[in-house]
């Protein structure tokens, strides 16, 4: 084979080698490019920790009074906020040193909202805020504030003038007796519109008033419920805790009211009808500006026009036209219209407190310090 010859294959077999490359290369399969992979999901949002709110009493939860109300209270805020609170409360809690050491702990245990419910706690609370303002604070029934503790209060006054209607009606002897706890101007103030109740519809009406000196002592309040009826008093009104009254003037043949809470369980032939207070809305309220963020100090006073107060369990007995007065006296709170202390009112000495058409503002219904007329005794420390 001649050189050129060679030449010729090797240059066929290299154009054959390369044609077929070619092919394969043309007949490759593209891959896919691969797919992108998925996003982590985000972490779920955490659940809110639910606001901690603690309630310290000054009596037991079992009283079927002034804690009994604010206990139904606490219940009411459980129902209307669910998981988002965590309500506590320590009852029988003294008005004195301990009640800051329970206040201290409580603000320990990461409550956030503290609930004092009970005039004496006032300054064990303004120390215990003071020290602590992250904290809210709400005092019952007090006078002082700080910028992280309000104080609230009901107008108990309302109850106690419309059980003194009732009251009024109903005696006998027109001699009424009221069995007293702490002689400050909340409790005389509710002595005395009870006597301003009565004289609306019995001019002739006096009322006596004995003084326990504590809010929740049932040996004590018979005693003194015992001792008004041996005195003359055949109606009997409270403000102190129990039903202690209540029971003893039935125990006498006499009768008498339900204070803070519906008491007519307790004795249902001597219950005239129970002056009470719903601390709910208030409660609920108060919470509800602590989950959201608007809560301020400053001092709340509300009574039946806010849902806080009532006249309830009217016994059968009390004539109709004094049920429609006290009917008429509810509406009247409520829309505005009726204020129990408007002129001429006159003290116990006769001399005007108040002057025809008057009508007391809150400073005046918060400083009464003094008996009206028709009331007997002394003020404690007067």
């Amino acid at each position: 084979m001649t050189d050129q010859q060679k030449r010729s294959l090797l240059k066929v077999a290299a154009l054959s080698a390369l044609a077929s490359a070619t092919l394969i290369g043309c007949g490759k399969k593209e891959e896919p490019a691969p797919a992108p992979a998925p996003a982590a999901a985000a972490p779920a949002p955490a659940k809110a920790e639910p606001l901690k709110v603690a309630f310290a009493y000054v009596g037991p939860v079992g009283d079927g009074g002034w804690t009994f109300a604010h206990d139904n209270g606490r219940k009411a805020v459980e129902k209307e906020f669910g998981d988002k609170v965590v309500t506590s409360f320590v009852e029988n809690v003294p008005e004195s040193a301990d009640a800051e050491r329970v206040i201290r702990d409580m603000a320990s245990q990461g409550n956030k909202v503290i609930f004092g419910t009970t005039f004496g706690y006032m300054e064990s609370m303004l120390k215990v805020a003071a020290d602590t303002p992250g904290i809210k604070f709400e005092h019952a029934t007090g006078y002082k504030t700080a910028p992280n503790m309000r104080t609230y209060d009901s107008r108990t006054y309302e109850g106690a003038y419309m059980a003194g209607v009732i009251a009024g009606s109903m005696t006998k002897s027109n001699t009424l007796g009221v069995v007293g706890s702490i002689p400050i101007p909340e409790v005389i103030r509710n002595i005395n519109s009870f006597t301003l109740g009565a004289q609306s519809v019995n001019p002739k009406i006096k009322t006596k008033v004995v003084w326990v000196g504590e809010w929740f002592n049932p040996p004590k309040e018979t005693e003194a419920a015992t001792s008004l009826i041996n005195g003359g008093a055949d109606v009997l009104f409270q403000n102190t805790d129990s039903s202690a009254v209540l029971q003893t003037a039935g125990k006498m043949g006499k009768r008498a009211f339900g204070w803070d809470s519906d008491m007519s369980a307790y004795d249902p032939k001597a219950h005239l009808g129970s002056a009470v207070i719903n601390w709910g809305p208030y409660y609920v309220k108060a919470v509800g500006d602590a989950l959201n963020g608007t809560w301020s100090t400053g001092s709340v006073w509300w009574g039946v026009k806010e849902g806080a107060i009532d006249m309830v369990s009217i016994a059968e007995d009390v004539p109709a036209d004094i049920k429609t007065k006290v009917d008429g006296i509810k509406a009247g709170l409520k829309d505005g219209s009726f204020s129990i202390w408007k002129g001429p009112i006159m003290g116990q000495d006769g001399k005007e407190v108040l002057a025809k058409d008057a009508v007391a503002d809150d400073k005046f219904l918060g400083g009464i310090k003094f008996y009206i007329k028709g009331v007997e005794g002394k003020v404690p420390g007067g």
